[in-house]
């Protein structure tokens, strides 16, 4: 069993609905769902080009996926889990747009947020006790000849080199895409996402998402508002 803390808005959002027949999947419920008729793509390329992301489901990483360490418990994971997210404030982004990174394609911020990148920081040191040691099958499958310095020392201190100053929020919705077909698969993400790709998104609720055995799909084991939710008025 793995977990993982990532962000990813709430179940009935229309992105996340939207995204979620996108990669043809509900990480809320884990159950398929069926693919749209896309502009410029069959529904076969759209399912081999989203089939890495599928696997995790609709989110950004925040605390990317962990092994539980010896002393520690789901349920002990769940109760840390609870009270962070309580104490956290959400955060605004003015606007985001559609990005590629490394030939990938996500929903990323128009512009850089530090409140953005101390929330993702936060949650990387305040979870860290949770995360078992990594093997070296683990640190091999990061690739860590391909990092820098710093994302190396990152990946054996915190289990992810993509930290700190290495952090780039992202909301992944493809697997590589190669060079000669990025026009036509992004014309067809901007064309099936229409007006979701013009507006604010505001980072207002984290989820422990959990795989159950290698290679299983990510579902959403919780999902918590950010911030102490007002008690009900009572007569």
């Amino acid at each position: 069993m793995r977990y993982a803390i990532y962000f990813t808005p709430p179940h009935g959002d229309p992105l996340t609905m939207a995204a979620s027949r996108w990669l043809g999947r509900d990480a809320f419920t884990g159950e398929a769902v069926t693919r749209p008729d896309v502009p410029g793509l069959t529904r076969e390329e759209l399912a081999y080009f989203t089939a890495s992301a599928r696997r995790y489901g609709f989110h950004a990483t925040l605390k990317a996926p962990f092994e539980l360490a010896p002393s520690e418990t789901e349920g002990s994971l769940l109760g840390a889990f609870d009270a962070f997210a309580e104490a956290l404030s959400p955060v605004a982004l003015p606007a985001i747009r559609l990005s590629q990174i490394d030939r990938f394609f996500a929903l990323t911020p128009a512009q850089r947020s530090e409140a953005l990148d101390g929330l993702a920081s936060d949650i990387v040191v305040a979870f860290d006790r949770f995360r078992a040691p990594m093997s070296e099958a683990d640190i091999a499958r990061r690739n860590p000849e391909k990092l820098t310095p710093a994302q190396l020392k990152y990946l054996h201190q915190w289990g992810y080199p993509y930290v700190f100053e290495a952090f780039r929020f992202h909301m992944t919705l493809s697997g590589q895409v190669p060079a000669a077909e990025s026009q036509r698969f992004r014309g067809s993400i901007e064309s099936y996402f229409g007006s979701l790709l013009d507006g604010p998104l505001i980072v207002d609720s984290i989820a422990l998402f959990a795989e159950p055995e290698p290679g299983a799909p990510f579902t959403v084991l919780a999902h918590r508002a950010l911030g102490r939710l007002p008690k009900r008025k009572t007569a």
